[in-house]
Parts: C-alpha cells; sequence; structure tokens
C-alpha cells in the first residue's frame, strides 16, 4: 500500500517499495522505508546546502573548517588534531585542506604557545568575516528548508533524530 504526500504524489521511496512489494512481498519494508527517506532527505539537504555554500565561495568542508574555528570562540585557533577529531578525516586530507583555506586567505598557521614544536590553525581576520555571513546565511537557510513542516511536525521529526542518533552514536565510538 503507497503512502502518499501532502501534495498527493508519491515520493522517490514509494516507488522504490512499490518494486519490491512486488518482487519480494514477503519483506517488512517499514524499517527500509524511513531509512529509505532519511537517506534520499540528506541528499536532497545536502544540495541544498552546499548552493548556499556556493554563494560565499565556499565548498561544504570549507564551511566546516571555518565554522568549527569560529564556534571554538576567541582566538578562532584549534589544533590540527582538535580539528581532525571535529571533523572526522584522515591526517592527510587535514593537511591537504589547511593548506588550502591557508592560501586562500582564509586561515593562517601560528605557533603552538603550548608546544613549540606544533603550529594551530587561527581564523584570519578575512576569514572570520567570511565565516559570519556564511553561517548568518546558513541558519536563514536551514530555517527555510524547514518552515513548511507545522511546529509540531519540526519538533517530532527531531524528538525521533535524537532517539535514532542515541542509538547510533554508541555504537560508532
Amino acid at each position: 500500500m503507497a503512502r502518499e504526500t501532502s501534495a498527493g504524489a508519491e515520493d522517490a521511496v514509494d516507488r522504490i517499495l512499490k518494486q519490491w512489494r512486488l518482487e519480494r512481498p514477503d519483506l517488512a519494508l517499514e524499517a527500509m522505508a524511513t531509512i529509505g527517506r532519511l537517506k534520499r532527505c540528506a541528499q536532497l539537504l545536502q544540495r541544498r546546502l552546499e548552493a548556499r555554500f556556493e554563494q560565499f565561495g565556499l565548498s561544504a568542508w570549507e564551511f566546516d573548517v571555518l565554522a568549527t574555528l569560529r564556534r571554538s570562540g576567541e582566538p578562532y585557533c584549534l589544533s590540527p588534531s582538535a580539528l581532525l577529531n571535529s571533523l572526522m578525516v584522515s591526517s592527510g586530507t587535514m593537511t591537504h585542506r589547511m593548506q588550502r583555506l591557508e592560501s586562500a586567505g582564509w586561515v593562517e598557521r601560528v605557533p603552538n604557545p603550548e608546544d613549540a614544536r606544533s603550529l594551530l590553525l587561527r581564523l584570519s581576520p578575512q576569514g572570520l568575516a567570511l565565516i559570519d555571513q556564511a553561517v548568518e546565511a546558513h541558519v536563514a537557510n536551514e530555517e527555510a528548508i524547514l518552515a513548511p513542516l507545522k511546529s509540531s511536525e519540526w519538533r517530532a521529526l527531531d524528538a525521533g533524530l535524537v532517539a535514532l542518533l542515541a542509538t547510533l552514536e554508541p555504537a560508532a565510538s
């Protein structure tokens, strides 16, 4: 039995489920439906988020690094290992990214006052101005994306995702 959206049309996941029901009517597909919709939403959300970042000349990973530095508080400075932990990328990837951000003038490497052998990554004044503008636009974009939902739907969605994350995150540790 296909579910209809509020617009009256089947979504992409409904069409996939319909095919599975024909081929494998013995399967319980409720979990596939939910996870399929989560994955589809993630793909569509990523496109909309990236389109906003591009308005500022940023890729998603550049936004993530600059935002991580910005939300760390003054002096907007972190060690590469702290960035690695926050962004979950390899050290080789992080080194390459730091070089690209530095050459763009958005970050600078500064001596670590606690360890003379290492450097910290700090937002440059240009990077700080850029991320402050970009994050304001990002928050407005996220609000616009969720605006079609009723506040009760939005709260229920958030509560469900909180519960799901609580079951997934311990397993990822």
